[in-house]
């Protein structure tokens, strides 16, 4: 009787250790945490391209403004917007007005006109023939980089900046033409108001105000008859198949931003973005209030159309666009999300999964775009990363890809 009952206090003992250590089991698993569920994202090697994104707006490149060379009585227009206007054309009509402004202050006022006139047409056709000898030279240049890369000697993209730089020379020259026709318009007017305020017209002679280009009408500001003043803007003529892309970028941003950089210009209503490049930075800097009432220092960046007329035909003056300018690309570089770096002390890391824990690593970084960040040391190709590490995240915590 004595063995059965040893044996089933031993029995006993060896359910109550079991479940003591049942138990303790339970509890260490309890504290042992659990694996932090992240995104992770590869280290890869590929393009990436660093642009300036800005909204601008069209312009009309060569635009004129037409007012009374003198005062006088204006008659009705007969014109409207977007008016199709051939070079010479007649625009307006003014009656003088009786003799009291024939006074020789008046009459001084008209001759020193002529003179400026003739001056700035003197001027204009020196900025023609500027620009024709740029034009000339840069043509000279396009022509021998295309021969030369035709004979491995030189880069492709070399090539294409000289003829894009062919492209802009000739739209100087046709705007220097365009304010060559506007200076020769200017001193044949100012010369027709000294006649009439000589009294060398002839009595009731209306005078003509005509037009110095083609084009069209972009505005018209006095549509009905009536006496104006001399200097009175009247309407405003010109060519939308002429037309550029104003972006105002943040100084920062534009001290990046070289001319010739390419462009696409998206969001202008067309299924496809239009290709472009940067024709002139500005030199100087404005104000301008943000969104949120901060004062920034803003930059004009003019961009000009690289895609045929044909493409964008439907845009006129003054529409908005989304201008995204490239100032740096790399064809194969190592890169990772822009999410998964962040400030280690004076330092940029990242989490790196190893055998399922997470590691922190100091890395050197260099272009990035917002979105994809190019990695120069730290890092290899095929690397895990914690794409979005969160608080939970710290060095040496078990981690799974969810």
């Amino acid at each position: 009787m004595d063995k059965p009952s040893g044996l089933k206090k031993w029995i006993r003992r060896a359910l109550i250790a079991l479940a003591v250590l049942a138990v303790v089991g339970v509890i260490v698993v309890a504290w042992i945490p659990n694996p932090v569920e992240v995104e992770v994202a590869a280290v890869q090697r590929g393009p990436l391209v660093v642009t300036v994104n800005e909204d601008g707006r069209t312009r009309v490149k060569d635009r004129y403004l037409v007012s009374a060379p003198i005062a006088g009585n204006l008659a009705r227009l007969d014109l409207e917007a977007s008016d199709t206007i051939k070079e010479g054309q007649v625009l307006a009509r003014l009656v003088p007005l009786p003799p009291p402004l024939l006074d020789s202050r008046t009459r001084a006022e008209a001759k020193a006109r002529v003179d400026a006139a003739a001056a700035s047409r003197r001027q204009a056709q020196a900025a023609v023939n500027r620009a024709r000898f740029q034009r000339d030279f840069a043509k000279q240049e396009a022509e021998r980089a295309l021969a030369v890369v035709q004979q491995g000697g030189l880069a492709r993209s070399d090539a294409d900046r000289a003829v894009s730089t062919y492209g802009s020379s000739k739209e100087e020259l046709r705007s220097a033409e365009f304010g060559a026709r506007v200076a020769e318009h200017q001193l044949t007017l100012a010369q027709t108001a000294l006649m009439q305020l000589s009294g060398e017209g002839e009595e009731g002679e209306q005078l003509e105000i005509i037009s110095p280009v083609a084009g069209q009408v972009l505005k018209i500001f006095q549509e009905s008859e009536g006496v104006v003043q001399g200097g009175t803007p009247i309407l405003e003529l010109g060519d939308p198949s002429a037309l550029e892309v104003v972006v105002d970028v943040l100084s920062q941003d534009a001290t990046r931003i070289p001319p010739g950089a390419p462009t696409l210009i998206e969001r202008w209503g067309g299924k496809n973005p239009l290709r472009g490049h940067v024709r002139i930075v500005e030199p100087s800097a404005f104000t301008k209030l943000s969104a949120l009432g901060v004062e920034e220092q803003r930059v004009n960046v003019i961009i000009d159309m690289d895609d045929e007329r044909e493409l964008w035909s439907s845009l006129g003056d003054g529409y908005r666009v989304e201008a995204r300018i490239s100032v740096w690309e790399g064809a194969d570089v190592l890169k990772v999300p822009a999410s998964a770096v962040f400030r280690s002390e004076e330092a940029w890391a990242t989490f790196v999964v190893e055998e399922g824990t997470a590691v922190v690593r100091t890395v050197a970084l260099g272009e990035t775009n917002g979105l994809e960040t190019e990695v120069l040391s730290g890092l290899e190709e095929g690397d895990t990363v914690i794409a979005y590490p969160s608080d939970s995240v710290r060095d040496g915590v078990s981690v799974k890809s969810r």
